[in-house]
C-alpha cells in the first residue's frame, strides 16, 4: 500500500483506532495519544507493512496493541532499572550515598564486561532493544 493510500485508510479508522489505543492504555488519554502516534509512525516509516492477510483495521489494531505493550514494558523498565539494577538510592540532596555509588560503579563494570563478552549479534540486539527502543519482533 502506498503512503497516500495508507494515510487515507488511517484517516478513515482514526476515531476507532484512538478508542482502541485508549482501551489499551487503561483510559490514559496522553499515553493513548503517544501510542497511536508511535503506531502511525511505524506504519508511515515502513516498519510495519500491511500485507492484506486481514482487514486494514484489524492489522492497525494489532499494531496499536503491540505498541501499547511495548510502551508499558519500557515504562516498567524505566521505573525498575535505576533502582534495582544499579542499586542506587538518592540522598536528600539528589546525590547517591557512597555505598550506593560504589555498588553502582561495581555493577556497571560487571555489566560492561558481560556485554563485551557477548557475541556481536547479541550485543547489537541488546543495544537496539534497550538503548534505541526497538523491538525484537
Amino acid at each position: 500500500m502506498q503512503p497516500p493510500d495508507l494515510e487515507r485508510e488511517l484517516d478513515h479508522v482514526h476515531t476507532a483506532a484512538f478508542g482502541w489505543a485508549l482501551a489499551c492504555c487503561a483510559g490514559d488519554r496522553s499515553r493513548a495519544e503517544d501510542v497511536l502516534q508511535s503506531s502511525y509512525l511505524k506504519i508511515l516509516d515502513g516498519r510495519a507493512r500491511f500485507d492484506g492477510r486481514s482487514s486494514f483495521r484489524t492489522w492497525l489494531f494489532g499494531i496499536v496493541r503491540r505498541t501499547a505493550a511495548e510502551e508499558r514494558r519500557r515504562a516498567r523498565l524505566r521505573r525498575w532499572l535505576p533502582l534495582t539494577w544499579f542499586g542506587v538510592l538518592q540522598a536528600r540532596d539528589g546525590r547517591p550515598d557512597p555505598a550506593s555509588a560504589l555498588t553502582r560503579s561495581e555493577t556497571t563494570r560487571r555489566l560492561e564486561r558481560a556485554l563485551a563478552a557477548l557475541p556481536p549479534r547479541q550485543h547489537e540486539v541488546l543495544h537496539l532493544v534497550f538503548y534505541q527502543d526497538l523491538t525484537i519482533a
